[in-house]
């Protein structure tokens, strides 16, 4: 399987980027539209990629962090999610927001993206909740503790997601981030 691709991004049109490494080849790879902005045209970068092969077709998906990559396996592995629709599932947020929305059985969220209904999504939460833990998310912090304890306040995972949108975790712990959070929500 292919990877990581380095080299320079050729293209970036915010669904595929284009890379051409040092020997020449370019490689097209599906990306995420909520991160395509990582991938700057004419800059180096390195890519997290997964081959999805086909009959007719040998795909590349990339991937800006490990933990992204992780979870986008976890929904392949569930029956009727393709790559390209777990792409479209990764543009939600972040791996700890969809993470925590699929353990707490947060259907609605997960609807929101074109090809997923209601169905689909409660396949989504029966099949992976719980093997949506702290290691498949990497290093991604505290927020989702954070959510999980908004929820467990009696907000909506809906509003525990939205407060704890753009708060910088940096240096923070779950308490000071839960504090801010709350601050936020009323």
């Amino acid at each position: 399987m292919i990877s990581i691709i380095s080299g320079k991004i050729i293209s970036n049109s915010g669904a595929e980027v284009v890379v051409l490494t040092p020997g020449g080849v370019g490689y097209k790879i599906f990306v995420s539209p909520a991160r395509s902005e990582m991938w700057k045209t004419g800059s180096e970068a390195q890519v997290l990629t997964y081959l999805a092969v086909h009959e007719d077709a040998m795909d590349l998906f990339g991937f800006s962090t490990e933990a992204e990559r992780g979870l986008f396996i976890k929904l392949l592995a569930v029956s009727g999610i393709g790559p390209k629709t777990a792409l479209r599932l990764l543009s939600l947020g972040s791996v700890e927001e969809i993470g925590s929305a699929i353990n707490s059985g947060d259907v609605a969220y997960l609807t929101k993206v074109s090809g997923i209904g209601g169905k689909t999504a409660e396949r989504i939460v029966v099949e992976l909740r719980g093997k949506i833990d702290k290691l498949s998310m990497g290093d991604s912090g505290p927020l989702g503790d954070v959510v999980e304890g908004l929820i467990a306040l009696g907000y909506s995972s809906a509003e525990a997601r939205e407060a704890v949108k753009k708060i910088d975790t940096k240096g923070k712990t779950s308490e000071q981030i839960l504090k801010t959070a709350l601050q936020r929500i009323k």
